[in-house]
């Protein structure tokens, strides 16, 4: 059978003030019918230039394909050669033939318009459906991609959305028409394992269904343990090595590829382990030995919740009256001691950031009580709350969002120490310069603008900046979600060394088991806005007692190609909606202690 797509010899500059760097260069591969090839490497290795060039894209981002020949088989059989194209053919094979899923679905999706509007415009231009064909069309893919009440979120804007909600209605948007070719870069980066589990389960069924080749990037290697048919591993530009995945996984060649597979973490490592332990670096063989040895302090609670409850208006009718809440965080409470790390898991919607937003009073909660150091958060007025918010910090999972791009970063990391008047003149310039030193940034960045930064680095900056007023607590959402392997890495081991040096409290904001047992002191688990159970980290991994962790923990891939488990489809269950009637009394949250600190939530 002919191949899909054949990159040959693919070389693609970027043009700069010091002359033309190159982007990728001499890389070649093919994709056949139904197959996953999976493009693996750190973040700066070429793998989205390659991906965008195939969409030819990356002229839009400054790039050019300066040689090579980049070759599509189209549906009619003829092959186009996708480097000499023109635009108009151009825009007819893109999202309709060759579908992309970007990484970041804030900026893939346009805050304008409705989720509708936006997947009925690429039906209605490639189908020639009507726009009730469109409607429902755009209707089934949202079911498909398993976003609750698809009714309603087809009436919403992208800004309504949570980050994973956003991601699956961008993986609908490029499965609307079924393309021949699926490019995923990044598709699972915003997602917790169950719809992860389920996303690529969709994939490899429509694969098989449809005989479309897909082209997957991701810096996850337990997904490309479970999606790929053969592995591409690029470095600085290049292909270093090529083969299937049981090739790469079980008798990787180069060193590189080893060091790769080395630093990810995997579920169970910890056991029998009582303290969280640092990450392995790539090329840093010392780093596997270093262990965080518990820290000797007294017990002693920082952050007390207590029955926080949030809720959000759903707005209705044409007065835009409020109809219905939706139940983001429900009588939620837990205790969080000085210098150790409670991580809240769980789905994407089930109200992780809310909680801790809620906290922090970015969002007003609308019942419960917050104790930071002994000072209710909630009872403080306007100048207590600002002055309150030196001891409280947080650390978004987005850094190039939360910074700004106008301003120079040491201007950004002083700002804080400005706005609290703890410094000014010299004493201000060698304090950010020690805040650089800090988080292991050069001090020749303090200059720079944040484009100028890679995704690591950016969120070494924001580190910096929480920092900057001497927290004792800080809230870190989805803080490494989006960084690769190695710089993840990097910025765990930033924090975890931070924490026994200072004695900083992280609310640790993540879907990611795996790194979750390698940080965690304490581990509470959430759905629906409420903790169905919550205890030491040994406890919830080891001896999980409810249904829904255990299910959690099933559906973590595992980074090994001998375990698969998405060829055949998973069971869905149906999603249940956290949205009720006003008036609505729910219940209190009820917990069973199954074993001392070990609560679970009574059914």
């Amino acid at each position: 059978m002919k191949d899909i797509v054949s990159v040959d010899h693919l070389r693609v500059e970027f043009a700069t003030d010091s002359g033309p760097v190159v982007g990728v260069e001499d890389v070649s591969f093919t994709i056949a019918p139904g197959e996953t090839v999976c493009v693996v490497g750190e973040s700066g290795s070429g793998k989205s230039v390659t991906s965008l060039s195939l969409m030819r894209l990356v002229e839009f981002g400054g790039g050019t394909i300066a040689s090579g020949a980049l070759r599509f088989r189209r549906a009619d059989g003829t092959e186009l050669d996708v480097a000499a194209a023109s635009p108009s053919v151009m825009g007819e094979v893109r999202g309709n033939e060759i579908g992309m899923i970007f990484q970041e679905p804030m900026t893939a999706l346009n805050p304008v318009f409705t989720i509708e509007r936006q997947l009925t415009d690429g039906l209605m231009l490639h189908k020639d459906l009507s726009q009730a064909q469109a409607s429902a069309r755009a209707l089934e893919l949202l079911k498909g991609v398993r976003i609750p009440e698809p009714e309603r979120r087809l009436e919403q804007y992208p800004h309504e959305l949570s980050g994973g909600m956003r991601q699956r209605v961008v993986i609908a948007m490029a499965m609307a028409c079924e393309p021949k070719l699926l490019i995923a870069d990044e598709p699972t980066t915003a997602l917790d394992v169950t719809i992860q589990a389920e996303i690529l389960a969709l994939i490899n069924r429509l694969k098989r269904e449809n005989g479309m080749a897909v082209l997957f990037i991701t810096h996850d290697m337990a997904v490309v343990a479970q999606m790929a048919d053969r592995v591409v591993v690029m470095y600085r530009g290049k292909i270093v090595e090529t083969g299937t995945v049981d090739q790469i996984f079980t008798a990787p060649k180069e060193d590189y590829t080893k060091a790769l597979l080395a630093a990810v973490p995997k579920l169970g490592e910890m056991k029998g382990k009582p303290a969280p332990e640092r990450m392995r670096l790539i090329g840093d063989e010392a780093a596997r030995a270093a262990r965080i040895a518990p820290v000797a302090r007294k017990k002693e609670v920082l952050l007390d919740v207590r029955h926080l409850t949030t809720r959000f208006p759903v707005k209705g009718g044409i007065l835009r009256r409020t109809v219905a809440q939706v139940h983001a965080v429900e009588d939620v409470s837990f205790t969080l001691n000085v210098g150790e790390t409670l991580a809240l898991v769980g789905e994407s919607g089930c109200g992780k950031s809310s909680c801790g937003r809620s906290i922090l009073r970015l969002v007003q909660p609308t019942s419960g009580e917050v104790w930071i150091g002994g000072r209710d958060i909630g009872a403080l007025h306007h100048h207590d709350l600002r002055r309150a918010r030196a001891d409280m910090q947080m650390v978004f999972q987005d850094p190039f969002a939360s910074l700004n791009p106008y301003r120079r970063l040491k201007d950004q990391v002083a700002e804080p120490i400005v706005n609290f008047g703890l410094a000014k003149g010299d004493e201000l310039k060698a304090r950010v310069e020690q805040l650089f030193d800090r988080v292991h940034l050069p001090r020749a960045f303090m200059n720079r603008f944040p484009h100028e930064l890679s995704g690591g680095q950016r969120q070494r900056v924001a580190i910096a900046r929480a920092l900057a007023v001497n927290p004792k607590l800080i809230v870190a959402d989805e803080a490494v979600s989006a960084l690769d392997v190695s710089v993840q890495a990097q910025v765990l081991n930033l924090m975890m060394e931070l924490q026994e040096d200072l004695g900083l409290s992280y609310l640790f904001i993540s879907h990611d088991m795996a790194v979750v047992e390698r940080v965690a002191h304490q581990v509470g688990v959430m759905y629906l806005g409420r903790i169905v159970e919550i205890g030491p980290r040994a406890a919830v991994f080891e001896s999980p007692a409810h249904s829904y962790t255990r299910q959690l923990l099933s559906a973590v891939p595992i980074a090994d190609p001998s375990k698969r488990r998405f060829i055949d489809d998973l069971s869905f269950k149906p999603i249940k909606s956290p949205i009720f009637p006003l008036g609505h009394q729910a219940a209190p949250s009820t917990y069973t202690e199954v074993a001392p600190g070990h609560f679970v939530l009574k059914d």
